[in-house]
């Protein structure tokens, strides 16, 4: 048992240093396509878009427009584009959605205001969204860009809305193609379109956003879902990660540094036609040495199809832990965690913070163990929730504990706590904390008052900061 551990250790080394040199090998050997300037990464905008964009805006004062966003270059996806009405400063986030033409019903519009329904002025402000219309059918993406065109003048022009296309003639050939996990070739060639259709777009969106986030178009999204992200991004500052997932659903809501794409799109370029994009992706996330995945709850992102671009296949599959409003989502700044109490497995002190999936599960907690949180900052608090136990495993919570916040941060810990109250039924909640704490708090602690025999399950820590006009 223990050689065949060591061997299968070994052939995964392998197979990871394998990947890296082959990756390497493309990237060196590549052009270098996608490495272009912070203000050259846009497409070709025309007088013609302008003049969509304007009556489209006044549609009363004129019939409507028969004129169409005309994709007839590479140059939207390789060239530098120097047109000023593209020359912005970097967003927070690039939103990139690829859509063909479906057999039923389409979902791309819907989609698309979704994003920007669900999204306050300020966040507006944050994003852009890029949509690659990556049928190779010209007519429909024709139709389909003057439709865009219409229904969202306002973040055309305001140039938070892209359109591009990649023309079939830099496509990679797609006869032939290896038939992998004895898929039928239609489907091995629709998938390895796919990873070639997310490819472009993600190469399109380098250098447009500090972050990247990968969607469909036939979902919609909660309220507020920036905002949320940012929540997550800032609760793992200083914590090196890949990808962060913001759904369970194949590809859907997964979060990547902009530095990132360049990288990323060579990748699925590479291996376009070996797998299904999600699996590459997850095997690109385990090459950049995060090994497993990062989930956050809520689910930010639910399908909403009824029918799959592929074939036009039924597909109801949604998200169980999808929540459209996000208002109660809490902020858990970033923070390090210890504890006196003994760990089970994996189930590791961090994952007690409620954003991140998973829980903390410690052995036989006696009297004067103690589970503590350090922010990396000082912060006002506002309400601090701890649950314990779990669904499954009732027994398993706190018994008698106490609530501690401490300041005067120490390397570990705070040299100074006060108690905010006890526990109750294995819970704690507490509200208006920074008109009760004089100070900016710099831990929170939960002190063990009773040995119990039962395990304890700490399934979510959170806390909400203060507003910060207070």
């Amino acid at each position: 048992m223990r050689l065949q551990w060591k061997c299968g250790r070994v052939l995964l080394l392998f197979t990871i240093v394998v990947s890296l040199v082959l990756l390497m090998a493309f990237v060196l050997s590549w052009e270098q396509p996608y490495k272009t300037s912070r203000r050259g990464n846009s497409p070709v905008i025309t007088q013609e878009l302008l003049d969509i964009i304007s009556e489209a805006s006044h549609p009363h004062e004129g019939k409507a427009t028969s004129r169409i966003l005309m994709f007839n270059t590479t140059r939207l996806i390789f060239s530098n584009i120097t047109e000023d009405i593209f020359t912005t400063e970097k967003k927070f986030l690039a939103i990139g959605l690829c859509s063909v033409n479906r057999k039923h019903e389409p979902y791309l519009i819907d989609t698309l205001r979704s994003i920007f329904e669900q999204s306050s002025s300020t966040e507006l402000q944050q994003m852009v969204v890029v949509v690659h219309l990556c049928d190779f059918d010209m007519a429909w993406c024709e139709m389909t860009a003057r439709l865009i065109t219409k229904m969202f003048p306002s973040h055309m022009l305001a140039k938070r809305l892209l359109l591009i296309h990649a023309p079939e003639e830099i496509y990679p050939s797609l006869e032939g193609l290896k038939a992998n996990y004895n898929d039928p070739p239609d489907r091995v060639r629709f998938r390895s379109k796919q990873n070639l259709d997310y490819s472009f777009l993600i190469g399109f969106c380098a250098n447009l956003a500090d972050y990247y986030i990968m969607l469909e178009d036939d979902l919609k999204c909660a309220n507020n879902f920036l905002t949320t992200i940012q929540k997550a991004i800032a609760s793992r500052k200083n914590k090196n990660w890949v990808t962060l997932e913001f759904s369970k659903l194949g590809y859907i809501g997964k979060l990547y540094h902009g530095n990132d794409l360049p990288t990323l799109a060579q990748f699925l370029f590479l291996f376009y036609q070996e797998m299904p994009c999600d699996w590459l992706l997850t095997h690109f996330r385990v090459i950049l040495t995060q090994n497993n995945p990062i989930n956050f709850k809520p689910a930010l992102f639910q399908h909403m199809g009824l029918y799959s671009s592929f074939r036009g296949n039924r597909n109801e599959l949604k998200d169980g832990d999808f929540q459209e409003s996000t208002a109660n989502v809490a902020d858990n700044p970033a923070a390090t965690f210890h504890t006196s109490i003994k760990v089970f497995e994996d189930y590791r002190p961090e994952k007690a913070y409620s954003t991140e999936s998973g829980y903390f599960w410690g052995k036989t907690p006696v009297a004067g163990d103690y589970f503590m949180l350090k922010f990396v900052e000082p912060q006002n608090i506002d309400v601090i929730e701890v649950l314990t136990s779990s669904f499954e495993r009732k027994n398993d919570g706190l018994k008698a504990g106490l609530l501690q916040v401490g300041t005067n941060v120490d390397k570990q810990s705070c040299l100074s706590f006060i108690t905010l109250g006890h526990f109750v039924h294995g819970e704690y909640r507490e509200r208006n904390i920074s008109t009760i704490v004089p100070f900016k708090i710099g831990c929170i602690r939960i002190n063990v008052t009773m040995t119990q025999t039962e395990w304890i399950i700490i399934r979510s820590i959170s806390i909400w900061v203060a507003h910060k006009e207070q």
